[in-house]
């Protein structure tokens, strides 16, 4: 559930100076295979200026060049946001599946975004507490006035159902929040083995919070998930991160992906999400406190930010994005070819016309991800089932579940990728296309398309 990632060339921000453009061919370079011939970043012509991007290992400085410490910056030199030192990153695992894996620390915020801050989560917490006592009222007062029709219809209870499950979330949110603020307590310095303790923690909370809620929904939806094929292990996890671009389609669908990352495949996800779930202050508190991105950033381009969320990827680690940026409505779709055909694009926006059940890839953020982690492999998860319920209306009509929701995956070792960012483009829209037909087959009727 993230905002779209509007296309464009990827821009960012170099240790030493404002964000740049680069070039394709430049990024291309930053990432190449072995035998492929690079100009050396310290080797420039007389007069030619040196990229604010190029980098250079810590071993290949110049003679005579003074090394700069990683955690020093030259005065009045801004930070990139969000931007992320492998040395700096945490060790992290879940509660049943300990795995490490870390993500990049963000700069301290200064005093008015802190202060913006905790007045967001003083307002969203009251709310919370607030809404507890409204939901439980609600749960009587539907069961009483629906009971006589369901009773003599054999209905399914729908509001009764739906009103439980709205309780139990709320009461899960506060839950998690108190959670959260006894791991602060646990660990209120902010030295790197506090920080990596409260990671690794965050983590175990967020696996049982989303495990909690998805065995309300198997009891009070019947909810059903059968996944093609069968997820490895947490025992036999790849020695590569993952880069994972899933479909966005219907009520919860990120929701599901992480939990079945984190608490079936051992993963460790760091997720690209939208600004406004941070008005649920659970996940405002928790997901500070592991790898994340909202978008928009408070600084920067959101290419910035996701590279730098995808900068020092670990084995075990997962970056998880949605291209499409939104869920999938045949508006949405009708809209996406339209600004396609705007922008010159005519024979993306002809392939893009032919998907019927997804949305073309916005792939400005996953061409930033793929040149930020260019050894990391890439899975793509479809799944059907769930998009039968895109709207409260819909949910309203087809809760509970008639039929298993069916997610299908497959990875593409990072060798099989293509290198440059056009030939990314095509790639991702090609992969974004199978998708579409494994969709197409597993449709129902009930299915929104176009």
């Amino acid at each position: 559930m993230k905002r779209p990632v509007t296309g464009g060339r990827v821009e960012r921000a170099g240790r030493g100076g404002p964000a740049t453009s680069l070039p394709r061919a430049s990024r291309e370079a930053e990432h190449v295979l072995p035998g492929e011939a690079i100009r050396p970043a310290d080797t420039t012509m007389p007069g030619e200026a040196i990229p604010a991007q190029a980098a250079r290992p810590a071993d290949t400085t110049a003679a005579g060049e003074a090394i700069r410490p990683a955690d020093t910056t030259v005065p009045g030199e801004a930070i990139p946001p969000q931007a992320a030192r492998p040395a700096d990153r945490a060790v992290s695992g879940g509660p049943a599946h300990p795995v490490p894996g870390a993500g990049p620390v963000r700069p301290s915020p200064g005093l008015g975004s802190a202060l913006v801050t905790a007045g967001r989560r003083t307002v969203t917490t009251v709310l919370l507490i607030a809404l507890i006592p409204v939901a439980a009222a609600l749960v009587v007062a539907v069961s009483v006035l629906s009971a006589p029709v369901s009773l003599v219809a054999r209905g399914p209870w729908r509001p009764t159902r739906m009103a439980c499950f709205l309780l139990v979330y709320l009461v899960v949110d506060l839950a998690g929040l108190l959670a959260a603020s006894v791991l602060f307590l646990r660990n209120p310095l902010g030295g790197p083995a506090a920080r990596d303790r409260r990671a690794a923690e965050a983590f175990g909370v967020l696996a049982r919070l989303l495990a909690v809620l998805r065995r309300v929904a198997e009891r009070l939806f019947g909810l059903r998930v059968e996944v093609t094929p069968a997820l490895p292990a947490a025992a036999r996890t790849p020695d590569v991160p993952l880069v994972v671009l899933g479909r966005h389609a219907g009520l919860g669908d990120s929701f599901l992906l992480l939990q079945m990352l984190l608490t079936e495949a051992g993963l460790l996800p760091h997720t690209v999400l939208k600004g406004v779930l941070r008005a649920d202050p659970c996940l405002d508190v928790l997901l500070g406190r592991v790898p994340h991105c909202f978008l928009p950033p408070a600084h920067g381009t959101a290419e910035d930010a996701i590279a730098a969320l995808a900068t020092g990827l670990r084995p075990k680690d997962a970056l998880v994005i949605f291209p499409e940026g939104g869920n999938f409505t045949p508006r949405r779709h009708r809209r996406a070819v339209a600004r396609l055909r705007r922008l010159g694009q005519y024979r993306r926006a002809a392939r893009a016309a032919r998907l019927h059940y997804v949305l073309p890839p916005r792939d400005a953020g996953s061409l930033a991800v793929l040149a930020a982690a260019p050894t990391a492999d890439v899975v793509f998860v479809a799944h059907a089932g769930l998009d039968v319920i895109a709207s409260p209306r819909a949910a309203w009509t087809f809760l509970p579940f008639r039929r298993p929701v069916l997610v299908h995956w497959w990875r593409i070792p990072a060798a099989d990728i293509p290198r440059s960012d056009e030939a990314r483009s095509e790639w991702l829209l090609g992969q974004w296309e199978r998708m579409d037909r494994w969709t197409a087959e597993q449709a129902v009727a009930a299915t929104p398309h176009v």
